[in-house]
This record gives C-alpha cells, structure tokens and sequence, in this order.
C-alpha cells in the first residue's frame, strides 16, 4: 500500500448537481434515518483512515447547538492543488460527489465508505460545514455554505478557498456540519441511535477509539460521555450480543484470513438458545439479509464440524447426516468482511451477490475452523458442537414429522380457518392486507368495517406462543401460530417461501394496552425467529388505533397518543366530551374503519429491521429468561414519573 496520499490520488466522478433536488437517491430518505446518514458519511471517512492504518482515535461530537462534529487523528485531507479539479484536495472532497482517495487500491486496501456518496453529499444537505485539516505540520481551513431559499437554494459553496491558519503538531481531519432543516422533517440527532452505531463500528474495527459527546446532555455540568474500545473485537461483539443467554463456553471461537479477494473476521459462540443467530457485515456496513459471505461460511462450518466429527470419532458410520441449521442451533455468529467492488442486492440493498465471495469465504474459514479444533485447547468446543448437533438433528426430525402431520392436517386447518380467516376477494397478493386482530370481539367489528375486496380479518382467541422459548416443532404445536402460518401461505422454516404469501402488508392489529403490547411483542417475536424475511421485505405492519375520540355536537376529532390530547381539546374548545377506548371492540364499524382501516386516513407503522443486531439483543432481552436484565432495561427506559394531564370533561 502507498503511504503518498496527494490530491492526484482523489478520483473525480461527477458533481453535485442533483442532490438537492433528489436527496432521496443520495442518502434514502429525508427522515431520521437519512439524517444520520449524513454524520455516517463523514464517520466513514475517519474510520477507513484509521481501518488503513493511520491514527487510532474518532470523536463524535452532537454541540448544543444541532450540530455535529466528526474529528480524527489520520494523515488529514490532502490540501494542495488537484491537478484535474485546480482546487485544493479539501475542496475536491467536499464539493465533488463520488470523489475520493478510495477508488484506486493504493491508499486504502478495503473502505467503508464506498457504500455512500462522500463526505460532499453531506456538505450538499447542510446549512454549513466547516472543515479543519491538520497534516505535515500546519493547520488549514474551510467553510461551505448553502446559500439562497426556495427552489434556488445554491448547496455547499465555498465560502473562501482553502485557507493556512498556523502550524500545529496535531494530524488528522475536522469536520463539522448543521443539516439543513430546510431538507429534512427533523434535524435532532438520536443519541441512542449515534451510540449504537459507533458502539457496532468499535467492534468491527478491533482496537479502534471511539469517543462519544453530547453537549445536549449535561450531569451537572457536565457533558455526556461515552467511549468505545474492544481490543477483542468480533469476540467481544459476540459476548455482548450473548449477554441476556446462557453460553454453553466462555471463550469465543474465533478467526481471522485474508486473500487478495477479501479478508475476513468472525467470531461464535454456542447458548442454550433454540435459534440461530447470524450478523454480517461487508467493509462495516450492515448485511441484514445476508449474501454470498454469508453462504459461504455457513457451508464451511457444515463442512468442517462433519469431517473433524469424523476424525476425531464423535461422528459414527451409524449416525444420521447432520445438516448445517443442526449445527448452528443456539449459536450467535458475527462475520464481518473487507473487500472492493462490493455489490449490493434485495430489497434493501443488504445483501452481498458478488459470487466470486462464497468460495472465497468457505475455503478460508474451513482453513481457519479445521485449524481452530486441531488445537487441543478447544477439542471441548468441538465435542459440543458436534453434542449440540446430534440434538438438534433428533430435534429436526421431530419437527419434520410434525410438519408433515401439519400438512396432512391442512385440509382440516384450512376449514378451520373458514371460521376463523374473512378472507378477502381480491386475489392480487400485492395490494391484499391480512389485519391480525385481538379477540372476537375486535374481529367482528373488523370483519364488518373492512372493504372485502382486499381486506381479510384473521382474529386471535388466545395469546400466541412466546416463540423466543420454544424450538420450532414446540410453535408448530400452537394452534395461534398455525393459523397465522396457513392464513400466510409461506410456509415456515427451511420450507418458507415469500412468493406464496398472500397478503403484502400483515397488519398486527391490537388494542393500545399492556395486553396488546404483549401480544404485539409476540407476533413480531415469532416473525423475526422464523419468519424473518417478511420484515427484511417491508411486509409487516403495526396499526396504530386512537386512544380517544374528543367531539361537541357534529365536529369529531380522534386522537393518536396522550401528547396529542391538550392541542385536540383546545382545537374543539368547551363543551367537549371525551372517551377514552380501551379497546377495538368499543369502537362500531364505522369509526374502525375511519380511524384504522381506510388507507386514506389510517396510520400505519412499518417494522423494519435496519439494526439487526441491536433487534437480536432486544427481542433476547425483553422476550427471554433473564429476568434481571428485563427488570434492568425496563428501569433504565420507562417513564415511572409520567402524569395523565386529562382535563375534565365540561
């Protein structure tokens, strides 16, 4: 790799034209998450400096006063003239989209930030954004500005060319920005959500310092601080996802290779959990829906535990074949992979299908696992696996028995789904809504407010299975969840397949109470263990139904949440009457379908599962065994001091 790092080095693609008037294509969406976007842009660049080699410490900064500041301890910007552009580096980097010293392969072996569009798309979409570059013994300047209103608004210009403010035996790289609030619905930074992915970023990138300050967040005084440094890496990834479990070996298995093709890091380890659970990740970005790395090492953990089983006798002649998902019951993996022309796929763009990968990863890891269990150290590790295999293979079979009597079974399901499902008439997949609907009572008024054209009523008689602690062939038995898996049409399990489903958007339809949350929290628990391509694909739903309805004589207004009910009540003035709905089935049809049915007028919430990881560590904590560590997150996020602020009824 070349240490000279000099403006020839930045590639220049295009400008900056378009990203103003289509921010969307630039960053997704113009919300929070397209928001956050814009900080990881210039993140990235500071983590694929110090990824390459060149410093060790990143500070976040959220300041007071909506902005945030990114700096590191790298080489620092290129600043001397760009023999293409006539500009310095500096402005270059902050005024050209897709330019930067990441396109060749000489400055930076593998980069994250090939996934974005450059730290410019984040000088494009701010108010303003000053840079301060600390290299080869000097300090220099820059500020941007988005100048003018409306549809003339001109984005990040340069105020004045790069500027040498004195010298300095600092290096690296200072940028800070205020997104412009003209461009997104909200320019509030989530500090849960800032935390969380640099907390992810300082595993994937072992040894790396990451400092965290909001200046928002003041403890007497002073501000709030959080730092991050997993000298272990994917190791210490995995224990922290495995904390709320039991693991069945303290000491994560773990490897490393590397090939002119890719290098790789990944880190297991085995819990008494009934699931598997694997996250990947390619040059840092997250791979919800998994890919061609993903095959790969699958393959090679199958592969590996088979022949060394073998070899080592704890696999005989007589016993059945073992298959990959046997092995990886109970076992958390995190895989994370560095490579160049990286190409994404799905729904979501989360998933790796470059092709060349899979063998590539299978033959390295199988390389790495065989040479992990040769060591006698870990012979242990080897003979629980294969233990665990064996298991789960009885445990399989079990299941696959009971599938079968599911399937033998289905003609009488499905005519007992007659009494249950309403279906709908309509029999496009893609426009059909499946509402599935707490009690009879809700259901009836559902099945009567509904447009049968394209709505079906499923209604539920009784909780659900609590999926998370149960194997599969125990959720089978549930008699909840298999009218929800026949109703579906997908299938479960090795046999799902999304392009039977019947309905494209599954709406969860409860009441707005304890019971319903929990029910909720059942359902979106069963669909991220064993149905969890119809989150990744955008296809459950939560419906939101009002908390109150606030009306005087013909004007009638429903209302969403506790914090909107002042304004509504002020909005009808005195006279009002107020009622407070405990549950769907005190609403008559008409007002369901108003409040909570007509797409015209319903709000819905998509679940979607952008955090996977964090998702896996949420679901273990509320939904499974430690009740210490439930007692502890609820603790730490419920609102004990909340008052009602009803005012009375006149």
């Amino acid at each position: 790799m070349s240490k000279s790092y000099e403006s020839k080095d930045i590639v220049v693609l295009e400008g900056l034209d378009a990203v103003r008037m289509r921010p969307g294509m630039y960053i997704g969406t113009t919300g929070p998450k397209g928001l956050h976007h814009l900080l990881w842009e210039i993140v990235d660049n500071s983590v694929d400096e110090i990824a390459n080699g060149f410093g060790d410490t990143i500070t976040v900064t959220l300041e007071e006063d909506g902005s945030a500041q990114v700096e590191d301890n790298g080489r620092g910007i290129p600043v001397d003239i760009h023999p293409q552009m006539k500009v310095s580096g500096v402005e270059v980097v902050f005024t050209q989209l897709h330019a930067g010293g990441k396109f060749g392969n000489d400055n930076y072996g593998f980069s994250g930030g090939l996934h974005g569009v450059g730290a410019s798309v984040t000088n494009a979409l701010s108010r303003w954004l000053s840079v301060s570059v600390f290299r080869e013994g000097y300090e220099y300047e820059m500020q941007f500005e988005s100048k003018g209103s409306g549809s003339k608004i001109k984005s990040g210009v340069t105020v004045a060319p790069l500027k040498k403010v004195g010298k300095t035996t600092r290096t690296g790289t200072l940028v800070r920005f205020m997104p412009d609030d003209r461009v997104f619905e909200d320019i509030v930074f989530d500090l849960e959500t800032v935390s969380k992915r640099l907390r992810e970023i300082a595993f994937l990138n072992k040894g790396i310092r990451i400092i965290l300050v909001d200046e928002r967040k003041l403890t007497d005084g002073e501000a709030f601080k959080q730092e991050f440094k997993y000298d272990g890496g994917l190791s210490d990834f995995v224990k922290y996802l495995n904390e709320n479990k039991s693991t069945e070996h303290s000491k994560p298995i773990y490897f490393e290779a590397k090939s002119d093709l890719v290098q790789i890091a990944c880190a297991m380890q085995y819990t008494n959990s009934y699931t598997e659970n694997t996250f990947s990740y390619v040059n840092n970005i997250p791979t919800s829906e998994g890919g061609t790395h993903e095959t790969g090492l699958k393959s090679a953990i199958t592969h590996a535990f088979n022949d060394l089983g073998k070899r080592y006798g704890l696999i005989k002649d007589k016993d059945p074949a073992l298959i990959g998902e046997d092995y990886r019951e109970g076992l958390t993996i995190v895989l994370a992979i560095k490579m160049r022309n990286v190409q994404f796929e799905g729904q979501t763009k989360t998933k790796l299908g470059n092709t060349e990968i899979k063998p590539e990863v299978e033959n390295l890891s199988y390389a790495k696992l065989m040479e992990f269990f040769d060591q006698n150290a870990n012979k242990n590790i080897l003979e629980l696996a294969i233990n665990k295999g064996k298991n789960a293979a009885k445990v399989r079979e079990a299941a696959r028995k009971a599938k079968e009597i599911t399937r033998a079974k289905n003609s009488i399901e499905n005519s007992n789904l007659v009494g249950k499902l309403s279906s709908c008439s309509g029999r496009k997949a893609e426009l059909n809504e499946l509402f599935i609907v707490e009690g009879d009572s809700a259901g009836g008024s559902a099945k009567m407010a509904r447009d049968r054209s394209f709505q079906a009523i499923l209604p539920l008689r009784g909780k659900p299975l609590n999926a998370e602690k149960k194997r599969l062939a125990q959720v089978l038995a549930n008699e909840e969840i298999r009218t929800i898996i026949s109703a579906l049409g997908t299938g479960i399990g090795e046999d799902f397949n999304l392009s039977n489903l019947k309905y494209h958007k599954v709406i969860i339809l409860s009441d707005a109470d304890q019971d319903g949350a929990h029910i909720r929290a059942i359902l979106l628990t069963f669909f991220f263990r064993y149905m969890k391509e119809l989150v990744l694909n955008g296809h459950v739903y939560i419906g939101l139904p009002p908390l109150y309805k606030v009306a005087k004589r013909d004007t009638v207004e429903y209302v969403y949440s506790d914090a909107e009910l002042p304004e509504a009540i002020e909005r009808i003035g005195k006279g009002y009457t107020m009622q407070r709905y405990k549950g769907l089935g005190e609403m008559n049809p008409e007002q369901l379908w108003d409040t909570t049915m007509d797409p015209k007028s319903r709000s819905l919430m998509r679940v979607t599962l952008e955090d996977a990881a964090n998702a896996e560590l949420m679901i273990t904590t509320l939904m499974g065994d430690n009740i210490e560590a439930r007692k502890a997150y609820i603790s730490t996020h419920a609102n004990f001091n909340k008052e009602d602020n009803f005012k009375p009824v006149n």
